[in-house]
């Protein structure tokens, strides 16, 4: 069920209609009720995983809190995580390390076939495992005392209105809103129809227009030009961008209608001078959690400069895994993971000389190209597409027949509003809230976003470029 169809407005309207009718515990119901619809809504089996999840971490978490042995704390412990990451490497990752074996077997004169199954991904595994593992390791790290309430942790658990791409948010922040009765007010609906406004606008305006032209520039690679594959980055960074962080703000939107408070997930990314603060500013919830449940125990930034590194490239690496079984996003998170580790490098040795508005926009300019070849890197279907489309950055001609220059067009025409916006909200210091403008800013720019919305959105119901994580 996807947040852009008429499916899914259906379902919320009388979701909603009922929740209000109810009181807190028959509220819990209904969204748990819900929340397994919502997701059953793609394939039904794919509920037997959340219902596995959530009964291995309850009772692990459960069992962690009671026992007095450390050391038999540690082994309850590895058993949760051990249960959702061989969950998530099967359906993920089972035949990518298959395929991936045979390959280097084959490079190495060694040529035999392995079993291969043809599995299929459920939606969203890699947030709601991430989410459920974050429960038993702070009730072990005793940041949050275990909930004996099996119906509010499988709500949290199956929240729908993040369940399927985040944000990933951790059970300290939401249970919580789960237990406690929830009392909606004015300012909760305005907060509400600000983000689903701004996410609608981000994913059928920006986000889908986009997707036309660059599934077009990276389907006909290598026969394109270098102004062809900047275009393609170009467009990539804006699709991504409106893609993810629109379904982050309608989720957010979502969520504030019934009375819950979800985590900011994007501030401004394309705003940033470092790579550091593009990762406090993109997909906030995974950034905190690679940080707080993989780098700090890795040994974060405290034994010496050396590890440092090698901590940071592995998080990435790691983080990059994540998102996809394909060694393209691998090299993603190893490029994310290397200029993470040179900016700190630097930024050691730097004293702050070179300062002010020109030098920082500069570095802005410059951040955002960096961030755009790392798109290039993680949109790429290929390693041998990497090569190419970078050879052709490196050495193509620059000619631009009439189809690349409606691809231009067609970019800067779809970029320059939301680009405009973003700007008055980091103006402003309002991310993702339309509302929150001053009254002139806000009534041009809400006007603005439901004329190309109404007279300009695509749609054609796209899937979300994260339902495949």
């Amino acid at each position: 069920m996807f947040f852009n169809s008429l499916t899914f407005v259906l379902f919320l309207t009388i979701v909603y209609i009922c929740y209000m009718q109810l009181g807190h515990a028959n509220q819990n119901r209904l969204f748990l009720i819900s929340s397994y619809i919502f997701y059953g809504w793609w394939d039904w089996r794919f509920l037997t995983l959340i219902w596995l999840s959530t009964l291995v971490d309850y009772f692990c978490a459960l069992e962690i809190n009671e026992t007095q042995h450390a050391k038999v704390k540690k082994r309850i412990l590895a058993i949760s995580i051990a249960t959702n990451l061989s969950i998530l490497g099967f359906f993920k990752y089972f035949n990518f390390f298959i395929d991936s074996t045979q390959t280097l077997f084959a490079f190495l004169g060694w040529h035999f076939s392995m079993v291969t199954i043809n599995v299929v991904l459920p939606v969203g595994i890699s947030f709601y495992t991430f989410q459920t593992m974050s429960y038993t390791i702070d009730v072990y790290r005793g940041k949050i005392n275990p909930t004996r309430n099996i119906l509010n942790f499988a709500v949290y658990v199956a929240f729908f209105p993040q369940l399927v791409a985040g944000p990933i948010e951790r059970a300290t922040r939401l249970l919580p809103q789960i237990e406690m009765p929830r009392k909606i007010q004015i300012d909760d609906l305005r907060k509400a129809i600000s983000f689903l406004l701004w996410g609608y606008f981000l994913k059928i305006f920006l986000a889908d227009n986009l997707a036309v032209i660059v599934d077009a520039i990276f389907s006909q690679s290598p026969d394109i030009g270098k102004i062809d594959v900047l275009i393609g980055c170009y467009a990539f960074a804006f699709q991504i961008y409106g893609d993810f962080a629109g379904y982050s703000a309608i989720a957010i939107g979502v969520a504030r209608l019934f009375g819950f408070r979800l985590m900011t997930n994007f501030l401004f990314p394309y705003f940033v001078t470092n790579p550091s603060l593009f990762w406090r500013n993109w997909h906030i919830s995974l950034s905190n959690w690679l940080r707080d449940y993989l780098y700090i125990p890795l040994g974060g930034n405290r034994k010496g400069n050396v590890k440092l590194y090698r901590n940071l490239f592995i998080t990435m690496l790691l983080g990059g895994l994540w998102h996809g079984a394909a060694w393209n996003f691998v090299l993603w998170g190893g490029f994310h993971g290397a200029i993470l580790s040179v900016h700190r490098f630097f930024s050691k040795k730097s004293d702050g000389a070179l300062k002010g508005q020109s030098f920082s926009l500069l570095k802005i300019i410059l951040m955002f190209h960096v961030t755009c070849f790392g798109w290039l890197l993680f949109r790429a279907s290929s390693l041998t597409q990497i090569y190419q489309m970078v050879d052709v950055l490196l050495t193509g001609f620059l000619y631009t027949p009439f189809q690349t220059q409606y691809w231009a067009s067609a970019t800067g025409f779809c970029c320059i509003f939301p680009l405009l916006i973003k700007s008055l909200q980091y103006r402003y210091n309002c991310p993702n809230d339309v509302l929150g403008l001053p009254m002139l800013s806000r009534f041009i720019s809400s006007s603005a976003i439901v004329y190309l919305i109404v007279c300009l959105g695509n749609f054609g119901t796209k899937q979300f470029i994260y339902f495949q994580f």
